[in-house]
Formats: C-alpha cells, sequence, structure tokens
C-alpha cells in the first residue's frame, strides 16, 4: 500500500467506483484519474478523507490507522473497563446495576481512552476512584 492510487483501491474496496465518488462527492472520472495514478490535492485527499469515514494520514501516506482513531476501538482500554466495570458491579449486584451495567462500561472506556498515557498506560487506581463514583452515582 505505498501508492496514494492502491491505498484508494482498498478504501474504495467492493463498492462501484461510481458509487464511491457519489459518496465523497467527486466525479468518476477524477476518481478514476487517482486509481490511474494522478495524485490528488490536499483538499480533494481531505475531502476524500472526511467523506469515507478515512484517515487523511492514512490516505496520504500509508501511515497511522486507515479510519480515523476515534473511531477505531483501542480494546486494551475496553477490556481493563470491562474488567472494572464488573468488579464494581460484583460488589454492588442490585437489579438496577445490572440494568445500568453498559451505560458503566462505556464510560469507563471513555474515561480510560481520554486518560491513556501516550505510552499507552492507565492509571488503574484513578480509573477504578471514576468508576466507583459512577457507579455509586447510578446506586
Amino acid at each position: 500500500m505505498n501508492t496514494f492510487s492502491s491505498r484508494l483501491s482498498e478504501l474504495i474496496g467492493s463498492q462501484s467506483i461510481s458509487g464511491f465518488a457519489r459518496k465523497v462527492d467527486l466525479s468518476e472520472a477524477l476518481i478514476r484519474k487517482y486509481l490511474n495514478g494522478s495524485e490528488p490535492s490536499l483538499s480533494r485527499a481531505n475531502q476524500i478523507a472526511q467523506n469515507a469515514n478515512c484517515s487523511l494520514e492514512w490516505l496520504a501516506t500509508g501511515e497511522g490507522y486507515q479510519y480515523r482513531k476515534a473511531e477505531v476501538v483501542d480494546m486494551e482500554a475496553l477490556e481493563l473497563a470491562i474488567e472494572l466495570a464488573e468488579r464494581f458491579i460484583e460488589r454492588h449486584n442490585t437489579p438496577q446495576m445490572q440494568q445500568k451495567r453498559m451505560k458503566l462500561i462505556v464510560a469507563a472506556y471513555q474515561h480510560l481512552r481520554s486518560t491513556k498515557k501516550q505510552d499507552g498506560y492507565f492509571e488503574q487506581k484513578e480509573a477504578e476512584a471514576f468508576i466507583n463514583y459512577i457507579g455509586n452515582m447510578c446506586l
């Protein structure tokens, strides 16, 4: 995936070229031109990336995530969020907590994603305190 055209082709996947062109609001002829090796301007590449929910960095360079990072699930954060939420629920197992289980997991996940250190480290004690706070609000 070292050329723009190969990355664009991967992004189009099994869609028709005309369907993809409509999706990104460009002409089919222009998409075909890019598939044949022409390089788009930055504004056109950004338009494609935005409308195809693709990372501009990946589309332009092949580096980073193919899809926007916000759309990529951080599995490490999700697994820890589930673990911490389950521990809280085990300590406070009431019928209403089971109903609020998913909300607690989502809150924990969002907290972990927003506080994750650049080296990938999670402040687990801080996350547990946050989950206890949110969980106690749910009781």
